[in-house]
């Protein structure tokens, strides 16, 4: 079975970002672009709709080894 040539890893909860980047590395692959996306909490305050962030989620992208 072939692996694929690009694949995305998120960092998990709990985990850090050296841990995840081991990861990366023992599954064959190194890491070429870090994307870091937030995560928003919807508040309504008297009718009104507002947008926290709350926390964000880290993905790299990494290419296989060769």
């Amino acid at each position: 079975m072939t692996k694929k040539k690009k694949e995305l890893f998120e960092v998990a909860e709990g985990e850090s970002i050296d841990e995840c980047l081991e990861r990366i590395k023992a599954a064959g692959y190194f890491p070429t672009k870090r994307t870091e996306k937030p995560i928003f909490k919807e508040n309504v305050n008297e009718g009104k709709v507002e947008y926290e962030p709350v926390q964000r989620k880290t993905i790299f992208e990494a290419r296989l080894m060769e």
